[in-house]
């Protein structure tokens, strides 16, 4: 490695190691409330804390400018996609272990490989091709399908993962033509329309309450600082550097898992996730192969 890229290498580390709490602690955020708030209510709450912050730097950076009605339609269905992936995710991690809700998470770049071709006129290659079939053989280490292992759990788990493709590839069609700042906002906006409507639906709202502000709070400030530590990484290491620090939430996973709920390390589960984590890095590796960071 370069001497003059070590201290971007370390800057990018530091920028994913907050990214990891935040996802970490969102998840044992979800799993803490979940007596008490549903993944509606969760979404609803969590919109409402992310739209104030948004709202606050868009407001202390003067960028009222950059929220715009471009591109409306795509905004809406980018943020359906992601409000569905987060109900379904919130909703896995009470029921399955932590562990494969987060292995399972992580198979979203196969479908946006599937997706891509379609939706984005990408051209899918065979290196490409290879790295899908990797990863689903790793899923199918995971989640070994039968009908005694196959549960709910998982399969929102599975689902989650398709929904935030759809938003990763979304999110690539709005960024060519709108700022961050408009991003973020139609999507905390958004969402909070989606979770008043939803949380309607049965017209029972379960009020936050002592135990559950804080956890809310962990949510919706967790959720924006995550995606704002992995930007902040990608803008000064190359996503092959970076995706070596994504992929750390899978043994920090495991081990509070473990730790605070008891859970089993399951070989399976580990096998499945190294193999997807072989295929992610391969396909990252060959679209930056021009970098020598590694």
């Amino acid at each position: 490695m370069p001497e003059n890229t070590k201290p971007h290498v370390i800057k990018a580390a530091l920028w994913m190691t907050g990214a990891i709490v935040s996802f970490t602690s969102m998840a044992i955020a979800g799993r803490e409330i979940a007596d008490d708030h549903d993944t509606f209510e969760i979404m609803m709450f969590r919109s409402i804390i992310g739209l104030i912050i948004v709202v606050g730097f868009i407001t202390f950076y003067n960028k009222w400018h950059d929220v715009t009605y471009n591109l409306f339609a795509k905004h809406v269905i980018r943020n359906l996609a992601h409000f569905s992936g987060q109900n379904l995710w919130f909703y896995a991690i009470t029921l399955i272990p932590l562990a494969q809700v987060f292995t399972l998470e992580f198979t979203s770049p196969f479908w946006v490989v599937v997706l891509a071709p379609m939706m984005l006129n990408e051209a899918l290659t065979r290196p490409k091709i290879f790295v899908a079939i990797l990863g689903f053989i790793g899923v199918l280490i995971v989640t070994r399908p039968s009908p005694d292992t196959i549960n709910v759990g998982l399969v929102s788990a599975a689902v989650s993962a398709v929904c935030f493709a759809l938003t990763y590839i979304y999110t690539r069609q709005l960024i060519q033509h709108v700022t961050i700042y408009c991003i973020l906002f139609w999507m905390t906006l958004l969402q909070l329309v989606f979770g008043i409507i939803t949380v309607s639906i049965d017209t029972k709202i379960s009020w936050p309450n002592s135990f559950t502000v804080p956890w809310l709070l962990v949510i919706g400030i967790g959720g924006l600082w995550a995606h704002f530590c992995i930007s902040n990484a990608l803008k000064i290491a190359p996503a092959n550097v970076v995706i070596v620090f994504e992929f750390a939430r899978l043994p920090v996973i495991f081990f509070v898992g473990w730790l605070i709920y008891n859970e089993d390390i399951e070989i399976w589960v580990a096998a499945g996730a190294l193999l997807i984590f072989a295929a992610i890095y391969l396909n990252i590796k060959a679209e930056t192969r021009q970098n020598q960071y590694l």
